[in-house]
């Protein structure tokens, strides 16, 4: 998929580009080898381990700018104020969060239960389960991680707190499994609930629509958006606004029709998987979905 990234994306030689998830670094170089002298790539992400590899890699070179936070404030940074001709936001977890334990996301690896891409912000996922009522956790897990059995998972949770709280992966995956039938042979019974958990903690689907307009808003003219989701709620949400803002809303024969709408981006392309030799390379990229989308000149987007 990274090819299809870089080619949606366009970089030219003397743009401005923010990669709004680091991660490690795959994209960033890939952007930086297309830049010239001229252009200009600012680096995004909440987590400071990403951070402190972006800053080691490319302190030294003038055309990088780094900012540890949130894509979803983007639009608050100085450098996006003069306007960007690309964005990435590549979502949710990266493969270095997943493999290290200590990061506390992965049900395979025992380690404190964390689930925190920034460690220095909000609730860990021990501390959220320590006080969420049984509602809030069914619906969590419901909303977030489309678990059938969520209801009976927020009660076991519930049950178990009340004799020792739960800190460790290992802890909760194992009484996820214990309440949950196992279904198919290589899903884990617990992959629903953390991904659910993580999503909320991180807050991970406001940051996804808050960075999303804000990317519209600093997108220059002929700008293009990149999106990388790995699950329906973030690829629904990324399809729809990218819809919303190209396309008029469907009229309703029972209202007056609405006039005035201008779209503002374009849709390229269809929706982009990874090929069989990346799948072949990195599993994990099974369920990637890559959108790409353009920001119209305010000529060309009025009818």
């Amino acid at each position: 998929m990274f090819e299809q990234v870089m080619e949606g994306l366009r970089v030219v030689e003397d743009g401005t580009y923010l990669d709004g998830t680091f991660g490690r670094g795959g994209h960033a170089r890939g952007v930086l080898q297309r830049l010239g002298a001229g252009g200009r790539l600012l680096l995004m992400d909440k987590d400071p381990e990403a951070i402190a590899v972006a800053e080691r890699e490319f302190r030294g070179d003038a055309r990088v700018a780094i900012r540890r936070g949130s894509f979803g404030d983007l639009g608050a940074w100085d450098a996006v104020a003069d306007g960007l001709d690309g964005v990435l936001l590549d979502l949710g977890v990266s493969s270095p969060q997943l493999d290290v334990a200590a990061r506390g996301f992965s049900f395979g690896k025992d380690g404190p239960l964390d689930m925190r891409m920034d460690p220095d912000s909000g609730e860990s996922a021990a501390q959220w389960l320590a006080r969420a009522d049984e509602r809030e956790i069914a619906d969590v897990l419901w909303t977030y991680g489309e678990e059938r059995m969520s209801r009976r998972i927020a009660r076991a949770i519930v049950a178990r707190r009340a004799t020792a709280p739960l800190t460790r992966t290992t802890e909760l995956a194992e009484l996820i499994a214990s309440v949950v039938p196992r279904g198919r042979h290589d899903i884990h019974p617990a992959t629903r609930s953390f991904q659910a958990i993580r999503i909320h903690v991180n807050r991970e689907l406001d940051d996804l629509e808050r960075g999303l307009a804000a990317a519209h808003d600093a997108l220059r003219p002929g700008g293009r958006l990149a999106v990388i989701s790995f699950h329906s709620l973030e690829d629904r949400i990324a399809k729809r606004f990218i819809a919303a803002h190209a396309k008029a809303p469907p009229g309703n024969r029972r209202l007056p029709e609405a006039t005035g709408f201008v779209p503002s981006l374009r849709a390229i392309g269809d929706a982009g998987k990874a090929s069989s030799d990346e799948l072949a390379a990195n599993p994990r990229a099974r369920s990637a979905v890559l959108r790409v989308a353009e920001k119209l000149p305010a000529a060309e987007a009025r009818p």
